[in-house]
């Protein structure tokens, strides 16, 4: 059976500032020789591995609501500078977007359950990142996003 993890993506405010920076941290691995691929690397593995890579996903909250998911391709063992064990969460390149959704702030990663997961945005897309918040919640309430 399928799960997800969601994440808090700290640091960044928009989508589209994700999509530049996961592009930027291509090339520098690019640069120093390294595959290039997205990978969170995270302290802890998930116990429930067999389940996260049979098609999960890793769901962004940006600024309180979930925005996006990466499909999670792999995991992979990484040792620290210090001699310490990380997973790395390797990641689909591409940046699902979702429909947005509230979500309260925790620490670390989380398991998220299909059912609880929002719907992909149809065509892909949400023109909405260059919107203030309370008014992109404002004309949700609407119906008008």
């Amino acid at each position: 059976m399928t799960v997800h993890l969601i994440k808090l993506c700290v640091g960044i405010d928009t989508v589209r500032q994700l999509e530049e920076h996961r592009v930027l941290r291509r090339e520098e691995y690019r640069r120093k020789g390294l595959e290039e691929v997205d990978i969170h690397v995270t302290r802890n593995a998930p116990r429930r591995a067999a389940e996260v890579l049979d098609g999960g996903s890793l769901y962004w909250v940006i600024r309180r609501q979930i925005r996006v998911r990466q499909r999670i391709l792999r995991l992979e063992e990484i040792h620290d500078d210090e001699g310490g064990r990380r997973c790395g969460l390797v990641l689909d390149p591409a940046l699902i977007r979702t429909e947005p959704r509230a979500f309260r702030p925790f620490q670390g990663w989380r398991y998220f359950k299909p059912e609880d997961a929002p719907a992909d945005l149809a065509g892909g897309s949400d023109d909405s990142d260059d919107m203030p918040e309370d008014m992109r919640r404002e004309l949700r309430t609407l119906g008008l996003l």
